[in-house]
């Protein structure tokens, strides 16, 4: 989900749903730095939706995105709109209001709501070893499901190697249905990166395995409990998950695109199979439904308080962003002007998603239609303008 940053002691960066690596991410995809935020001007506050409206045109005019959407929702939940750019660099059509995106590593957030829902019926120990569920399956070069709990799985401090990292040329399993189990052994060909619970690296084996969890505890399809558990529970009316061989986007929605090189052509990719993303990733929604879901995941309206609670225990994430912290799907991050907002945020071929959300329920989602970005060694203004947004 992002570029590689830096590395440090039994930490890896996150290569989030994309093989050039965040995400997260909040994993893939995806790389702030502080002086890479987009400036707030001195002076009186300014309206935040001229906020917004220059940051997606900067997105778009210096940092070289096809399209920038952002959908803004107050804390009575009155949603904004807004898009610069252009649909299609062919035809240049109009970008659509909250158009459907491919979300990435957002789809993380949904995946662990439903384990923690689980958690709180009683079907599944957050502290037991993921073997109690899914006996045998994880065997591999110095991995062991006799060792790994739940909640490494959840927070990413398995230590399990991440499988996006080895799949190779994106052009070659594109259009290819890709099932868990072969991704699973791809990653258990691998040692792993560190022993369970003594690091945190970004991998998507992680969700993987959580989405198996969770067709195995309920007996039915990742994609049915996904949508009966929470996209219908709260009324995404433009959230699914794809079914196999399900590469169209259903919707009205802006073409994604992959560089080619630092200065190469755009290539659209918004037609693929992302059965390789999985419970990792593969997730279609829009700017507007993520701000619903956050806002109603961080409202208690998906999980318990005791399960809300665990969710937002976190941990350092090492080569994320600066000060980022990981929970359980969930990704904390300190704003410039106080407090912390929420999300996840993703990456995938085509498409970068940022989401946060605060506590009094303001939330902001903005979405670029190129990953990775088109110009080089750009910092990610998606992210910062998060920040900017939600402190203007």
């Amino acid at each position: 989900m992002t570029e590689r940053l830096r590395r440090a002691p039994r930490v890896r960066v996150p290569s989030g749903t994309g093989r050039r690596g965040i995400a997260t991410v909040m994993a893939a995809a995806f790389a702030l730095t502080v002086s890479g935020a987009l400036p707030t001007p001195a002076g009186p506050a300014r309206d935040s939706g001229d906020v917004v409206r220059e940051g997606l045109r900067r997105l778009v005019q210096d940092d070289r995105f096809p399209a920038a959407l952002a959908t803004t929702t107050d804390r009575d939940g009155r949603a904004h709109t807004y898009a610069a750019g252009v649909a299609d660099v062919t035809t240049g059509a109009k970008v659509p209001a909250d158009g459907q995106v491919r979300a990435g590593s957002n789809t993380k957030a949904f995946t662990a709501t439903v384990v923690l829902q689980l958690v709180g019926e009683g079907k599944v120990a957050l502290d037991a070893p993921i073997e109690r569920y899914l006996p045998k399956l994880v065997r591999g070069a110095t991995a062991d499901g006799r060792r790994i709990t739940v909640r490494q799985l959840l927070q990413h401090t398995s230590g399990l190697p991440n499988y996006t990292d080895y799949l190779g040329d994106f052009a070659a399993y594109r259009h290819t249905h890709l099932p868990p189990r072969a991704l699973l052994d791809l990653a258990l060909a691998h040692r792993a990166l560190f022993a369970p619970g003594t690091g945190w690296s970004y991998s998507n084996t992680n969700y993987l395995l959580a989405g198996l969890l969770v067709e195995r505890v309920t007996g039915r399809p990742l994609a049915e409990a996904l949508t009966h558990r929470v996209i219908d529970r709260i009324g995404l009316r433009h959230t699914y998950v794809p079914g196999p061989g399900d590469e169209h986007l259903r919707e009205p929605h802006p073409e994604g695109y992959l560089p080619s090189g630092t200065a190469g052509p755009l290539t659209d990719v918004t037609e693929e199979d992302p059965a390789w993303a999985g419970a990792a990733g593969a997730l279609v929604s829009t700017p507007g439904d993520l701000n619903r879901f956050f806002r109603a995941l961080l409202g208690g309206a998906l999980l318990r308080p005791a399960q809300l609670a665990e969710m937002r225990r976190t941990v350092p994430a090492a080569g994320l962003w600066p000060g980022a912290r990981y929970g359980l799907g969930l990704i904390g991050t300190p704003l410039r002007c106080g407090g912390v907002m929420w999300g996840h945020g993703g990456d995938i071929p085509g498409y970068r998603t940022r989401t946060g959300v605060t506590a009094d329920g303001r939330a902001v989602t903005v979405a670029v239609t190129a990953d990775p970005a088109p110009a080089p060694k750009t910092p990610d203004h998606a992210l910062s303008l998060l920040d900017t947004v939600l402190c203007a």
